[in-house]
């Protein structure tokens, strides 16, 4: 089966997440990555911890369908016309690499070196802050790209900030270098040149804060964090139902809170309510809107209010716990898991997001380190 990135290669210098995300998505799609690993203990996200009958959870989450080639990328510098990363480089399509800001250059491996030797390579370097400005050269895990993107300022409750349970910037990056590698790609295939990519977990993370960053520039004040609820938008979130279900809801015009005051509510006057008439006016008096939603609720249980909602046609939703998301009747009736090699045995894992009607995407064990050197040695004296 043909998959639309077979024949690519990929040689990744990869750790940690961002990185890893991006040429996850293009091995599913069906290109060949090669993932360089330090000889020995490899990617550092192999030890984040031992949860998967101990494999590292990140690891086993962002590193299926891949080679990995252990190197010693000081000592291949040196090695001249012997060196493994050129000969691998001379065959590959795209370069992608996550190093320390310099890393690259003072290994020989800065994207203007490459491409002068390797005019179709596509590079894509994945940095913290970018190349430039006061940033360059600060550490920038996670959490702090989402602290100076503003991500922690409004996520949480009004009496305290919290980051994203999710690795956010890594995630955002690694789809920037993923999307973008598309389309250097198809911008080859126009040139017959390849180009260069600079992708920054900040950038990516400040692109996201978009609708918060308009808010405050044309307020003058942040959107306020409000747990599950919506700083613009009333009501909207998390509410306890009489038998314990947590129901997650959000209106988003007129004709909504009339069906939900008259359907949901069945308290149509509400809807004419002074306090409760447009949708900023909700906003303002939010505790006295979900006290009037939480009398009704603690007299239904889950079932009925589900029931109603839906009767009325407002957008609804559970609140799960992970466990809960591990038996989600969608992901059981549309087939969504599957299995996937690894150095621990069949290891139960999702499919990936994009879908090719008839074409299933490459599911290829998850790689111990240096699991494949000497065949990718053997391959390059071929």
């Amino acid at each position: 089966m043909v998959l639309p990135l077979d024949g690519i290669l990929v040689v990744s210098c990869e750790q940690a997440v961002a990185a890893p995300f991006a040429t996850r998505q293009l091995a599913e799609l069906g290109a060949r990555v090669i993932k360089v690993e330090r000889p020995g203990d490899g990617d550092f996200a192999r030890a984040y911890d031992t949860t998967v009958r101990g494999l590292s959870s990140h690891f086993v989450w962002l590193n299926r369908s891949k080679e990995s080639l252990a190197l010693d990328l000081k000592a291949d510098a040196g090695a001249g016309a012997d060196a493994v990363l050129p000969r691998l480089l001379a065959r590959a399509d795209v370069f992608v690499q996550n190093f320390a800001p310099g890393a690259a250059e003072r290994l020989g491996l800065g994207h203007e070196e490459l491409r002068a030797r390797f005019p179709r390579l596509i590079t894509c370097s994945i940095s913290g802050y970018g190349p430039s400005g006061p940033y360059r050269d600060a550490k920038a895990y996670d959490l702090l790209i989402q602290s100076e993107a503003g991500l922690v300022s409004v996520t949480g409750t009004p009496e305290e900030p919290a980051k994203s349970g999710i690795p956010a910037a890594d995630i955002g990056a690694g789809m920037y270098a993923f999307s973008g590698i598309l389309a250097a790609l198809y911008d080859r295939e126009r040139t017959g040149v390849g180009t260069h990519l600079e992708i920054s977990l900040f950038d990516a993370l400040v692109e996201w804060m978009g609708f918060p960053l308009h808010y405050t520039a044309g307020s003058g004040t942040p959107p306020q964090r409000a747990g599950t609820s919506h700083s613009a938008i009333a009501p909207y979130g998390t509410f306890a139902v009489g038998d314990g279900t947590e129901v997650v809801l959000g209106i988003q015009n007129e004709r909504e809170w009339v069906a939900f005051c008259g359907v949901v509510l069945q308290r149509p006057e509400l809807a004419a309510d002074e306090r409760f008439r447009s949708g900023s006016l909700r906003v303002e008096h939010r505790p006295a809107l979900h006290a009037e939603i939480d009398a009704v609720f603690a007299r239904l249980t889950g079932a009925e209010v589900t029931q109603r909602l839906t009767e009325a046609r407002i957008a609804h939703a559970r609140r799960r716990e992970m466990g809960e998301v591990l038996e989600h009747p969608q992901l059981a009736a549309r087939e969504r898991w599957t299995e996937v090699g690894s150095p621990v045995g069949p290891l139960r894992t999702l499919l990936p997001p994009i879908t090719l009607p008839g074409r299933p995407p490459r599911m290829d064990p998850i790689p111990e380190v240096g699991e494949h050197t000497a065949a990718i040695l053997r391959w390059l004296e071929d």
